[in-house]
């Protein structure tokens, strides 16, 4: 077994169980479901990510002994539920939209039926990584709208923890971003990396000029050189010196982009240099993205809005139980009746409806047994573990590229009004059937 994942979650899960244990109910089918009751910062739509990495972390979330002994001495649960828990693996099934898909308010994202206490006790890992995965994924998304076709990369890996930083990378890629600047998403997820230089490089020599030959000698002319450490047009100047006409590209970091990127384009041509291309990396976002769409800039960095979901660091997802057999073994939907945070109980069964052209005009969920054949339309769950065991085609390299595929086409079939970056409302409704 790799390293446990079960002490990644909430105390109270641990308690529920014992609580349930002591009075003979954990053992209950249960159905739990993962949504959102909106779409963050006035989004028009949001892009499921993590799905693919969340069943590796389910299939790893086992107690060994030194998770065991840590909850014994800290008297989290009593003896019974430890030897409960000693014998944890999931063994239920779970079914959800697939990764890469869009979704909207209150869609049923994921699905977990199993037992009350097989499924309580994941409830904080899958929040935990569906709402910082959709929430990286969906800002992405709209990145890559503004970016109008040219490449963007993720560079955040600094802004963000160690692990998210990986997270932040994978679901970038999924959302339509091109490479990442770190590695261990290379290695892990088959995410493209990329890199050169900081400044730090620079100031390392003597000259700008002796620095880019360092570089040219160990990457070859058609490196990317950072040209804004003391002077961009002698920095500009010194690049095509440098690397002559093959030079690749050259890297803005600061300054005022919109004037900046202009002239330096001319520079560049104005040297001879038409071919090298102009790549920006100064705090960027879909708003600053969009507005450089008018300038001769040809591809993004992005680093903190990126991983941290453009001002919205989680979906806002929650976990909830929505139907659970009774005594007498007929099924109950549940639901909570406050307010605020009012639930539709029952399993449900979301189908995307469209229109003759093919344009999504609805999110109709289906509470009942099955959903009705639809004319036009598609089912939106599939399955992702049965019996315990995860699909292998929603894990690994293969899982990343089929979810980057998924959001490329679901897309496709949002209307236009999706796509604007100011703040509105879903661009599809939802609506609920009675089956």
């Amino acid at each position: 077994m790799t390293e446990s994942t079960a002490l990644l979650t909430d105390r109270y899960e641990l308690t529920m169980i014992d609580a349930a244990i002591r009075a003979g109910t954990h053992d209950r089918p249960s159905v739990f479901e993962a949504f959102g009751r909106s779409l963050p910062a006035g989004r028009r739509y949001g892009v499921v990510a993590g799905t693919g990495r969340l069943l590796e972390l389910i299939a790893d979330f086992r107690f060994g002994d030194a998770e065991l002994e840590f909850l014994r001495q800290n008297r989290v649960v009593s003896d019974a539920t430890l030897d409960w828990l000693a014998g944890y693996r999931f063994t239920g099934s779970i079914t959800g939209y697939r990764e890469g898909e869009v979704y909207f308010p209150n869609s049923p994202i994921l699905v977990v039926e199993s037992s009350f206490a097989e499924g309580v006790v994941l409830e904080t890992l899958i929040l935990s990584v569906l709402n910082y995965d959709s929430s990286v994924a969906s800002a992405a998304s709209r990145m890559v709208t503004a970016a109008l076709g040219r490449p963007l990369a993720e560079m955040g890996s600094r802004r963000t923890g160690e692990h998210s930083a990986v997270a932040a990378a994978r679901a970038a890629y999924i959302a339509g971003f091109g490479a990442t600047s770190n590695l261990e998403a290379g290695r892990t997820w088959g995410v493209p990396t990329m890199g050169t230089a900081a400044h730090a490089f620079t100031m390392l020599f003597d000259s700008e000029e002796e620095a880019f030959r360092a570089q040219v000698d160990a990457l070859g002319a058609s490196t990317t050189l950072l040209v804004d450490t003391y002077d961009v047009p002698h920095g500009v100047e010194t690049a095509v010196r440098v690397a002559g006409p093959e030079l690749g590209a050259v890297r803005l970091d600061s300054g005022d982009l919109l004037t900046l990127v202009s002239s330096v384009r001319r520079q560049l041509d104005g040297l001879g240099n038409t071919a090298t291309k102009i790549t920006v990396t100064n705090d960027l976002d879909e708003y600053t993205i969009a507005a450089l769409a008018a300038t001769p800039v040809d591809s993004f960095g992005v680093g903190t809005s990126v991983v941290t979901g453009s001002g919205s660091p989680a979906a806002g997802m929650v976990y909830k139980l929505v139907a659970r057999q009774g005594a007498d073994g007929d099924w109950v939907s549940v639901a909570k009746k406050s307010p605020e945070k009012a639930t539709h109980g029952g399993r449900k069964h979301p189908v995307r409806l469209l229109d003759a052209s093919g344009t999504a005009v609805s999110e109709t969920i289906y509470v009942g047994a099955a959903a009705p054949a639809v004319v036009r339309g598609r089912a939106l769950h599939t399955t992702l573990v049965t019996d315990g065991v995860a699909d292998p085609a929603h894990l690994g390299h293969r899982g990343v590229e089929a979810a980057r595929e998924r959001r490329a086409t679901a897309l496709r079939e949002l209307p236009p009004e999706a796509f604007r970056l100011a703040a509105g409302e879903p661009a599809v409704p939802t609506v609920y059937a009675e089956v």
